[in-house]
C-alpha cells in the first residue's frame, strides 16, 4: 500500500473521531443546558405549591374574607335604615329619620320649582352609591314647622345631619357655580369635601369611570343613529 495513501487514510480517521467527539460534547451540552431551563421552572411550580400551603396566606385570606363578610352585613343593616335609596319622607318622619343614622341629607323641596327637580336628579343618582349616608327629601310646603325651625328662606336647601344635629347646608346652587347644568360629580365632590360622604376606594373609582365611559359612548352611539334617521 502507499505510504501516502495510508497516511492520508489515517488522518481523515482522526479527523473524524474528532468531528464525533465534539458532537457528543455539543450534544452533552445541550441536554445539560435544557435540565438547567427546566429546572427554574420545577423550582417554581414547588414555590408555588409551597405558597398555597402557607399559612400566613391562609390567614390573610380568610381575614379578607370575614372583612368582606362584616361589610356587607353593614350594608344591609343600613339599607333596612333606609339607606341605599333616595326617598321622600314626611314632617312625621322627619326626626326619626335623622336622627337614626349618623349621617344623613335632607333636600327640602317644592314639587313646583325646577331647581329642585334637578337636585333631585343627582341626588337620586348618588344615593345607590354611598349607601354610608341616608339621603331623603321633604316637601317644604307640608313641613312648615321644621322649615321655620332651621331657618329655611330659599329652595332647594339641602341640609347635613350628622348624628341628628344640622352640622351644614346647601342653599340653591350657589355652591355648584349658579348653573343649572352642573354635574353629579361637581355635587359629589362638595358632598365629600363637607365630610357628609365617605371617600370612595380607587378601585371603585375605576368602575364609576368606566361605566361613565361606557354611558358617554352609548349616548353617543344613540344620537348618531338619530342623525342618520
Amino acid at each position: 500500500m502507499d505510504p501516502d495513501a495510508v497516511k492520508s487514510t489515517l488522518s481523515n480517521l482522526a479527523f473524524g473521531n474528532v468531528i464525533a467527539a465534539a458532537a457528543r460534547d455539543l450534544q452533552k451540552e445541550m441536554v445539560a443546558k435544557d435540565k438547567a431551563q427546566a429546572a427554574p421552572a420545577s423550582h417554581d411550580e414547588v414555590d408555588l405549591d409551597e405558597l398555597l400551603d402557607d399559612p400566613e396566606l391562609e390567614k390573610l385570606h380568610a381575614e379578607r374574607i370575614a372583612a368582606l363578610k362584616k361589610e356587607a352585613e353593614k350594608r344591609e343593616v343600613l339599607k333596612r335604615q333606609g339607606h341605599g335609596e333616595y326617598r321622600e319622607i314626611t314632617e312625621g318622619d322627619f326626626l326619626g329619620e335623622v336622627t337614626g343614622s349618623e349621617k344623613v341629607i335632607c333636600h327640602f323641596y317644592h314639587r313646583e320649582f325646577y331647581r329642585c327637580k334637578i337636585m333631585d336628579k343627582h341626588l337620586k343618582a348618588l344615593a345607590p352609591v354611598y349607601v354610608g349616608t341616608k339621603f331623603v327629601k321633604l316637601d317644604a310646603e307640608n313641613a312648615p314647622f321644621f322649615v321655620s325651625k332651621l331657618a329655611i328662606k330659599t329652595l332647594p336647601c339641602v341640609i347635613f345631619f350628622k348624628k341628628g344635629i344640622a352640622v351644614d347646608r346647601l342653599v340653591g346652587f350657589q355652591d355648584l357655580g349658579s348653573k343649572d347644568d352642573f354635574s353629579t360629580r361637581a355635587l359629589e365632590n362638595i358632598l365629600k369635601m363637607k365630610g357628609i360622604i365617605d371617600e370612595k376606594k380607587k378601585d371603585e373609582d375605576d368602575e364609576d369611570d368606566e361605566s361613565e365611559s361606557k354611558n358617554r359612548r352609548v349616548r353617543s352611539s344613540t344620537a348618531q343613529d338619530s342623525d342618520s334617521d
